[in-house]
């Protein structure tokens, strides 16, 4: 489930960019620039966006129930996908045939004040927007990654690395968008702000792939890092009475919902009592380092004096 500072990334971003998309419109009326409607339609994507997935941590956190005995974490990455493809189709589709259609039909610019303002002042939100989820996604970051790419590109919370890309691609676009103007008016030429427009549309597309794969892979069932794997199997080899144990599987189920399964060999001379204490020690052990792990199964064997195999039924140990 989503924390706090993923919540205030996208509250702080829908508040930015639902001020900027009305300025940018009214900006885009007043003086016929294609770009800063493509703008408009970002900012306005982009609040759509930040309500969807406000919604889709919502639905993620209600209680486990019959019918969904594992929870419903799994319903922020469907909607993260869904604000993929809002993003694709609508933001930078859009933008794109705005483009497209000034360039064909070229309408003469107006006085570029008020472009300039908007501008100016979409830039100072949308760094600030940009900063708050940046910061949400450094909170969240594994103590093993450096680089800000690592970071982004294995978060496991739409809400923030879909709020990271949307706002600096914003900020990106906001640069776009004053360089078509500018020149625009500069070589008295209107097929520049096209030109800013279509860039601003294929910029949208290329964040909508990235995050259409990024979402794509948690959908499936994508599992935690190597990194971590190996350090459950140090984890388990530590405790007490743990012979062996088989490589972990694991799966996001949310952000901070992982499920994990374990094969693990206990010690022949343990009896069943010990042996239930040792996997007590063995889960505790796990969610001191990793509380993520919210669901672990464990199937549970012993080794007899001549080599076969009993088998204990699966244990299942709830989450805390």
């Amino acid at each position: 489930m989503a924390g706090g500072s993923s919540k205030s990334a996208l509250y702080g971003g829908l508040a930015a960019n639902v001020g900027i998309a009305v300025s940018k419109f009214a900006a885009a009326y007043l003086t016929g620039s294609s770009a800063m409607l493509s703008e408009g339609i970002h900012s306005f994507v982009d609040s759509g966006n930040a309500v969807l997935l406000l919604y889709g941590i919502k639905q993620s956190e209600r209680p486990a129930d019959a019918r969904h005995p594992f929870g419903r974490s799994k319903e922020v990455y469907f909607w993260g996908l869904i604000v993929a493809v809002l993003i694709f189709a609508i933001g930078g589709g859009m933008s794109f045939y705005e483009g497209i259609k000034h360039i064909e039909h070229p309408e003469p610019l107006t006085d570029p004040f008020w472009n300039y303002v908007v501008l100016g002042i979409a830039v100072a939100f949308e760094t600030w927007a940009s900063w708050l989820a940046i910061r949400a996604l450094y909170q969240a970051k594994a103590a093993h990654q450096t680089s800000f790419w690592n970071i982004l590109s294995t978060s496991r919370d739409p809400a923030v690395y879909a709020s990271v890309l949307e706002n600096l691609a914003a900020l990106v676009g906001v640069v776009i968008a004053l360089a078509g103007v500018y020149f625009g008016h500069l070589l008295n030429n209107p097929t520049f702000d096209g030109a800013a427009s279509i860039a601003i549309g294929l910029l949208l597309m290329l964040v909508a792939i990235f995050l259409v794969a990024r979402t794509r892979a948690l959908l499936v069932g994508e599992g935690v890092s190597e990194i971590i794997l190996e350090d459950l199997q140090t984890i388990g080899r530590q405790q007490p009475g743990v012979q062996n144990l088989r490589p972990p599987l694991t799966m996001y189920l949310g952000p901070t919902d992982v499920v994990l399964a374990l094969d693990v060999e206990f010690e022949d001379q343990l009896s069943a009592q010990e042996v239930e204490v040792a996997i007590d020690q063995l889960q505790n052990a796990i969610r001191a380092k990793y509380p993520e792990f919210q669901r672990i199964f464990i199937e549970a064997k012993a080794l007899t004096k001549n080599q076969r195999t009993q088998e204990a039924p699966a244990t299942y140990l709830p989450p805390l």
